[in-house]
């Protein structure tokens, strides 16, 4: 017979409410997920204009990233493709740098290079930039809008990540409550509910992702989900691998639940009772480390400082908060559909929870310190200040869960030794179903009067029927739908009398009721905890982020070695037609001597004709120079230098003198690498 599940109150409803709102703010408020590595440089740089066409684009990034044949694609203006396709791996021991030819003789103007490729950690990166051959031109060429992984598909493969993280939770949680703290609820159906609808979750989300992975890192097409040959290039990656293993291992983990709710529910001989939890202990915790094993495999424990280190850490950190977030729903349900769950087993699962917590404090710290590395990125980036909301959402957790331990030994010192409400001891087992259905008590009838009343006009129909059934046979088959009716409406009240007697008995007992208001609220804080984490392993870790930062910086005053210097600096003489552009070129740009073009342009993009241009190069380290240059004037705009010579390699500090009239001139300096 089943029962009804008891309303939530009013408090319950709100809670949930605003639980509800802040998982709403915070994943509306993601965006498509920050990569763990990012472009540093590239050659030509970003707006640079050259002399002439380069003979192909170079792009360099913080990590290692995943390349494709259309990872890197150059555009003339007319949006027609220059390059050959042919993506060149120029990867040096730390430095990650790739390269694409392009077609030769290419004309004046400017191009596009728009490049897009998965990182290390499984998360897709994306961007573009432009360049210009002799002078910038009008191109046709429209930048990207959304980068990779956002839009629809990127939304829906962000679901699919919190669901299999709340799957995961679940489901082990669950299973390791059940077989640490309370055996008897094996046999519980709620409990069994709960943690087959977490496999279930855990496997539709993985499959999902598994489908999505093609177009979330390429096109972004949702109608792309269904490309088999995008998913057969999917399997050959490492997240690929990662997510088909998860589902093998679920698999295994079916096995496990079969054999917790069947033979495990049923085993009444201690013996080989204690043989069944061993072995499901012991299965059961590596299918559960595999399955996280999957996480750590793909995502940040694999890239950055101390792989080997951080992929077991990152596996205990996932088993325990499953164990906690996972164990504390399965008791939350417990609670509500089984007043009877004993104190016992709440005392023990306090036990495994603080266990958890301690696990989880100890490899949060080692994973903050690998992943933040300073005091200031705690606040300076998405991913430390995230991680400060989930420190403190931690920490509220915490806090609840010490409320709940004072409710606990409340329990104990209610109702003796093991109390269970009004219900009766705690060793005993669930009140039957059969004794509560037969058994109303008086107190409950007053609130089933009404169905009282129509059972006895249900007796008095019962009675009708029987003399009807004397009196003729098509009266018999009236009377037999009669006894029907009357069966179920019968079994409808006992079973209202009975759920209305055990919640009567449930709220009986203040101090229970008070330890399920307190679960209650850490498992809706857990909820955005896990919604935090979802987001946190989604963003650029704050360490790479500052790395690339600085990366990205140096790049910008200086060139890849032996390839050609372009700089562009703005200028104002504060005079009449005194704001401009001034575009230099370095050319070989290493020690010796090298070709110097100068473009002086307004700021329309066209050429500026000045009066003069000089320029001076100082390496101040070795206390050389300044090496003064002046160039020739070739045509409005345009200045040039042979034999410049540059004797050492070093950092040398570029002065460029502009002069716009008799009396307006400026000068402007950039440090370059020479060598």
């Amino acid at each position: 017979m089943t029962t009804t599940a008891p309303r939530l109150g009013p408090a319950v409803t709100r809670l949930l409410l605003v639980v509800a709102a802040l998982l709403g703010t915070l994943l509306a408020t993601a965006g498509p997920a920050s990569a763990h590595a990012a472009l540093t440089g590239s050659d030509p740089q970003d707006g640079a204009v050259v002399a002439t066409a380069p003979k192909d684009v170079n792009l360099t990034f913080s990590e290692q990233v995943a390349m494709g044949t259309d990872s890197i694609r150059v555009l003339d203006p007319s949006g027609k493709r220059v390059d050959t396709g042919e993506i060149r791996d120029m990867c040096s021991g730390s430095i990650v740098r790739y390269g694409v030819e392009l077609l030769p003789g290419l004309p004046d103007g400017t191009y596009t290079v728009a490049w897009q490729t998965v990182s290390a950690d499984s998360h897709p990166v994306s961007g573009a930039f432009t360049f210009s051959v002799g002078a910038p031109s009008t191109t046709t060429v429209a930048l990207p809008e959304q980068s990779a992984g956002g839009g629809v598909v990127g939304a829906l493969y962000g679901i699919a990540r919190y669901l299999s993280y709340a799957g995961f939770v679940v489901l082990v949680g669950g299973g390791a409550f059940v077989l640490a703290c309370w055996p008897r609820g094996a046999g519980v159906r709620p409990v069994q509910k709960l943690v087959v609808r977490g496999w279930l979750t855990l496997t539709g989300a993985t499959l999902a992702m598994l489908l999505l992975r093609s177009p979330y890192t390429g096109s972004g097409k949702l109608a792309d989900v269904f490309d088999l040959a995008g998913l057969q290039s999917v399997l050959a990656t490492k997240t690929g691998a990662a997510l088909s293993s998860r589902m093998l291992l679920l698999g295994a983990a079916a096995l496990f639940v079969a054999v917790l709710f069947g033979a495990y529910a049923r085993r009444t001989d201690e013996k080989e009772h204690k043989d069944l939890t061993f072995g499901l202990a012991l299965g059961g915790t590596v299918v559960a480390a595999g399955i996280a094993g999957t996480w750590a495999l793909a995502e940040h424990a694999s890239t950055g400082l101390q792989p080997g280190i951080a992929m077991p850490v990152d596996i205990l950190h996932l088993l325990a908060v499953a164990v906690w977030l996972g164990g504390l729903t399965t008791l939350l349900v417990a609670l509500y559909r089984d007043p009877s769950v004993e104190r016992s087993a709440v005392e023990r699962y306090s036990k495994l929870a603080f266990g958890s917590v301690v696990v989880l404090v100890v490899t949060g710290i080692y994973q903050s310190w690998r992943q933040v590395g300073t005091w200031s990125a705690m606040t300076d980036t998405r991913y430390g200040q995230l991680l400060l909301v989930k420190i403190g959402l931690v920490a509220v957790l915490v806090g609840i869960a010490w409320v709940s331990r004072r409710w606990v030994r409340r329990l104990g010192d209610a109702g003796g030794t093991e109390t269970t409400g009004t219900a009766g001891t705690a060793g005993a087992s669930e009140p039957s179903e059969a004794a509560d259905v037969s058994e109303p008590s008086e107190a409950a009838a007053p609130e089933d009067s009404t169905d009282s009343e129509g059972s006895e006009r249900s007796e008095g129909s019962e009675g009708s029927g029987a003399e009807g059934s004397e009196g003729s046979e098509g009266s018999e088959g009236s009377g037999a739908e009669v006894d029907d009716a009357r069966s179920a409406q019968l079994a409808r009240q006992r079973a209202a009398v009975a759920t209305a007697r055990r919640k009567r008995e449930r709220d009986a007992d203040p101090e229970r009721a008070g330890l399920r208001r307190s679960v209650l609220t850490e498992a809706a804080v857990a909820v955005v905890l896990l919604a935090v984490t979802t987001v946190l392993t989604s963003t650029e870790p704050a360490r790479t982020e500052e790395e690339a930062g600085r990366l990205k910086a140096s790049s910008g005053s200086s060139a890849v070695p032996n390839r050609p210097i372009d700089v562009r600096m703005p200028f104002d003489t504060g005079g009449v037609d005194g704001k401009g552009t001034v575009q230099l070129t370095l050319s070989p740009g290493r020690t010796g001597a090298n070709a110097l073009h100068i473009y002086v342009l307004r700021p329309n993009g066209r050429a500026l004709d000045v009066p003069e241009v000089k320029v001076a190069f100082t390496l101040k380290e070795k206390q050389i120079g300044p090496l003064p240059v002046l160039p020739d004037r070739i045509q409005t705009g345009h200045w040039t230098a042979t034999g410049v010579q540059l004797p050492m390699a070093g950092e040398w500090q570029m002065q460029i003198t502009v002069r716009t009239s008799d009396i307006d001139q400026i000068t402007i300096d950039k440090n370059v690498k020479i060598g």
